[in-house]
């Protein structure tokens, strides 16, 4: 076997393979290095997806004559300072790129010219690298954003490595990549001006914001991901040790079917991570159905020394020095700023109401007046098909916990024309005995009886469970579980923890765990499985989050059976009560499964349907 040096041609193609994958990858590379050379406008242009021409141009500070054959040689930044004994700290990284390979990569496969003028200078330069051809600099116009900065054309992509080619997929669809990873820039920094251009049309165009922190962030975000992002979004701000959690979270009522519109940034870097993923959806679990995902844009900001963005050559991912902190800082935000929301639901239930309904006339049958509610029925009686009237427990008798009480007690101390003015209003009717209907001061409520006291319930069992600790059942027989050796030293580690949560182990010689309790509320359970499935929650996540979830799993079910059914006639009283439990409750305007527990239509919108406005 003879080991040969590959031609620097070679290198620079490999190279190439590994950081420019597509056109999407070029243009992110490119962006990057115009925000990191100080940029405030950025012109994006493409032609056939990309792969016909790439043009960045920008009005950074631009790079010297001098200095314009270095850009296009490997491992040469500008973004990394050797100290005094020549060490470099590749984990100090302050910059969105620094590894020095992007354009002498793209050179290497496609036609390149970078055309700048430096600030200060008098002069701009152009130099072009054709299939890793390199022609030296020379004098060119300027013609630009401002009186410096740098253009970047790449011209037939891939033409040097005609193969790449094959594999490249439709032109539309290229262009939707690069699309979305300028989109990603331009939420991370919404100071920055943005603008695309594919084929000679302006895809979007964002203004540099002027209050980036704050509203200005909420206004690119909204731009990006939709004019329903900013009513339906909560803002997040919390500081833990020397990291910054930041950005917006949607409300649990706006969701979506996929994690595409979870966008995560760490020190501005847009970033796939599975601990920010797996955080969010633990913030989430009780929330959502299974099926659906929240719309967020989170940014998280750190000490660089704290995390290495240098774990993927695309640095798309990064790992923290303490990810249990971050991941703690994640869900204990999202679950305070959740809690905060209260009983909000998302405005996006009751647009979906009128974009569906459509003014029409029925003629109706003639009506059969049954009287007054107190001549009809007995409070808690129910009108069967049949005709026949059935005596059922009333609300209170059948879940009556002393909040709920107190709640009743309120219902009924004022007056019912001013409980119009709480926030889900004063109930007036409830019809087919499934769905309270309340007026508030300036539209009216709908509210899903079961779902609302589904959630009700479920949180004070949560609190329940919070404050009086896990009940745990002793086994007859202890079970041996047979685990690998790594395994079950990282479990029994976490012995104290688990057994907080009503698990009691310990070790049972190499490679087994011996469980002797369990959490009374599971039940019968296959323990085998379940140290199986902790197991890889704590290698992944260093927490038992597993058990946890099976726990609210079982609450949230018996939140379900023991809540007020579809069918049940509630007084007023009781309708009442509801309303206001829900106002005071954390996460009541979503249930357990994610489904909205109420929706809230507003006078002005119910006037249009019916053409008086």
């Amino acid at each position: 076997m003879t080991i040969r040096r590959l031609p620097p041609e070679a290198v620079n193609r490999i190279a190439a393979g590994e950081v420019i994958e597509r056109p999407a990858a070029a243009v992110k590379e490119l962006v990057e290095n115009a925000l990191d050379a100080g940029a405030k406008r950025i012109v994006v242009r493409i032609e056939r997806g990309g792969l016909g021409l790439i043009s960045i141009e920008d009005d950074g500070s631009g790079i010297s004559r001098e200095e314009l054959p270095l850009a296009v040689e490997r491992h040469a930044t500008s973004k990394l300072t050797a100290g005094i004994g020549g060490d470099v700290d590749l984990l100090n990284i302050h910059t969105m790129g620094f590894r020095g390979e992007a354009l002498p990569s793209i050179g290497a496969v496609a036609r390149l010219s970078i055309l700048s003028r430096a600030r200060g200078a008098d002069d701009a330069w152009t130099l072009e690298v054709e299939g890793g051809a390199l022609h030296p600099p020379r004098p060119a116009a300027w013609a630009a954003l401002s009186a410096h900065g740098t253009r970047v054309d790449v011209r037939d992509l891939f033409f040097a490595t005609p193969a790449r080619l094959k594999f490249m997929k439709s032109e539309r669809a290229e262009m939707m990549a690069v699309s979305e990873v300028v989109k990603r820039l331009a939420m991370a920094r919404p100071d920055v001006a943005f603008s695309l251009e594919h084929d000679g049309r302006v895809t979007f165009r964002y203004g540099a914001e002027a209050d980036p922190e704050n509203e200005g962030r909420r206004t690119r975000l909204a731009a990006i991901l939709g004019a329903d992002f900013a009513p339906n979004c909560i803002a997040l701000d919390q500081v833990r040790a020397d990291v910054r959690l930041s950005g917006f979270a949607g409300l649990p009522t706006f969701h979506r079917g996929t994690r595409e519109h979870q966008h995560l940034f760490v020190n501005g870097r847009p970033v796939k991570d599975k601990l920010i993923v797996g955080a969010v959806r633990a913030a989430y679990q009780d929330l959502l159905a299974r099926d659906r995902h929240p719309v967020a844009a989170l940014f998280l900001d750190l000490p660089p020394g704290d995390v290495d963005v240098n774990v993927h050559p695309a640095k798309t991912e990064v790992r923290f020095r303490d990810a249990t902190l971050v991941r703690g800082l994640i869900v204990g935000a999202l679950s305070h700023a959740l809690a905060g929301a209260g009983h909000r639901a998302s405005t996006t239930t009751s647009a979906t109401i009128f974009s569906a309904a459509r003014p029409h006339y029925t003629p109706q049958p003639m009506l059969r007046v049954w009287g007054t509610a107190e001549e009809a029925l007995a409070p808690g009686d129910f009108v069967m098909p049949s005709g026949r009237v059935e005596t059922q427990p009333s609300f209170a008798e059948a879940i009556a916990p002393a909040d709920l009480e107190s709640a009743i007690a309120l219902a009924t101390a004022h007056d019912p024309e001013d409980a119009r003015f709480f926030p889900l209003g004063a109930a007036r009717a409830q019809i087919h005995e499934t769905y309270i209907v309340a007026q508030t001061e300036d539209g009216i409520v709908i509210v899903d009886q079961h779902a609302a006291h589904e959630r009700l319930v479920y949180e004070r069992m949560k609190q329940m469970l919070a404050s009086g600790g896990v009940r745990r059942q002793a086994l007859l027989i202890p079970e041996v579980v047979e685990l690998d050796p790594a395994e079950a030293e990282a479990l029994t580690a976490r012995a104290e923890e688990l057994a907080q949560l009503g698990l009691v182990i310990e070790p049972f010689g190499a490679g087994a765990i011996l469980v002797r309790e369990t959490p009374a509320l599971l039940g019968h359970i296959d323990a085998a499985g379940l140290l199986k499935d902790l197991v890889d929650d704590v290698a992944e996540l260093g927490e038992a989050h597993a058990l946890k979830e099976r726990l609210e799993e079982v609450c949230s079910s018996m939140a379900c059976r023991g809540s007020v059914r579809a069918g049940r006639r509630l007084t007023g009283d009781e309708m009442n009560a509801l309303l206001r439990q829900m106002e005071a409750t954390p996460f009541s305007g979503q249930c357990n499964h994610g489904r909205p527990t109420y929706v809230e239509l507003k006078l002005a919108d119910i006037e249009k349907l019916f053409g008086r406005r």
